[in-house]
């Protein structure tokens, strides 16, 4: 009796000694994950798009600097820093990439047929050769379109003209070496003579190009600017919106960043919306899931937004009926 008894402790003693492994690998805390992140506008962390990304992911339980760490890049819309960023991601062996811009996604493309990659911001990945349908993306890329389409360009013209009838010649910001902009300036050049608007391109490829811009649109006198939707639009909304201001001249731009930076009027896909999206992508493949087999989505939430207080102090009026087909009047 006293020898099953010790017996009997003895067995107990070494099954709780067994399963203590166990409990002790169930408590410690789980790796960090690495996301890498490549987009051209470099200021994306701290404008409401960069923050609803992270309230995204912090929504499906990844914080940052507590379970996941983020590689940002940013390529400004050169292709070749994309490719060289691109590259450096897939060395640093992240656990996925969310990628933004037409560029650092060709980019990744180019640099691995493994590493999946959440896109935004994508105009036809299809006719990219990124994804085989939107429906079955295959492969290791997924994500959100972006929406640059012909009645998204002529509606942006139309509304510039709904908001000032006076308007008959107006520069076009273009960028050539941009995959959608010779489309963008087709669709304007389609719509432009049944609303009596003339149009001329202004070219700026990069940051040098600014001053020579800006030269060429005072010399013509347009009565209005037209950004494309295109890198630099973005990447240099304080300097394009600061001449605009100087020359007093109506402006429409394709992002909602740019209005809130003083930009008089944006017409186009919530940006915030596509990256509060992406959070969602990335939680899925974090937790297991395989990117070719998760549909691509297109925008569903556009914005019109009006600057009034960027109206009022170039001494610009904008009718009510126009403020009422607003979606945010900044004041």
């Amino acid at each position: 009796m006293q020898f099953d008894t010790r017996r009997r402790n003895f067995i107990t003693l070494l099954g709780g000694t067994a399963t203590l492994p166990l409990a002790a690998r169930a408590q410690q805390p789980k790796p960090m994950r690495r996301i890498g992140f490549l987009a051209n506008d470099p200021t994306i962390p701290t404008q409401d798009a960069g923050k609803a990304f992270l309230e995204g992911l912090r929504a499906h339980g990844f914080v940052e600097g507590k379970n996941i760490v983020i590689e940002r890049r940013f390529a400004q819309g050169s292709s070749e820093l994309a490719a060289e960023l691109a590259a450096d991601l897939v060395r640093l062996n992240v656990d996925l990439a969310v990628v933004s811009g037409q560029n650092n996604v060709t980019a990744m493309k180019q640099a691995t047929r493994s590493l999946p990659v959440v896109m935004v911001n994508v105009f036809d990945p299809i006719g990219m050769g990124i994804v085989a349908s939107l429906a079955s993306p295959g492969g290791n890329f997924t994500g959100l379109t972006s929406h640059v389409s012909s009645e998204m360009v002529g509606k942006r013209l139309q509304l510039l003209k709904d908001a000032f009838p006076q308007t008959s010649l107006v520069a076009v910001l273009r960028t050539p070496n941009f995959a959608t902009d010779q489309m963008q300036w087709d669709a304007l050049e389609r719509v432009a003579p049944a609303m009596n608007v003339k149009l001329f391109p202004v070219l700026v490829n990069a940051r040098s190009d600014l001053e020579g811009a800006f030269a060429t649109i005072r010399r013509e006198h347009p009565n209005a600017l037209f950004a494309s939707n295109d890198p630099p639009t973005l990447i240099f909304r304080k300097q394009i919106t600061d001449f605009a201001a100087q020359e007093r001249l109506p402006a429409i731009y394709p992002f909602t960043d740019v209005a809130e930076a003083g930009g008089l009027m944006s017409y186009g896909a919530s940006r915030v919306d596509l990256f509060q999206h992406a959070a969602t992508y990335v939680a899925k493949i974090l937790n297991g899931a395989k990117p070719g087999n998760l549909p691509i989505e297109q925008p569903t939430k556009f914005e019109f937004v009006i600057n009034l207080k960027t109206a009022n102090t170039l001494g610009l009026t904008i009718s009510r009926d126009i403020l009422l087909l607003a979606d945010q009047v900044i004041e």
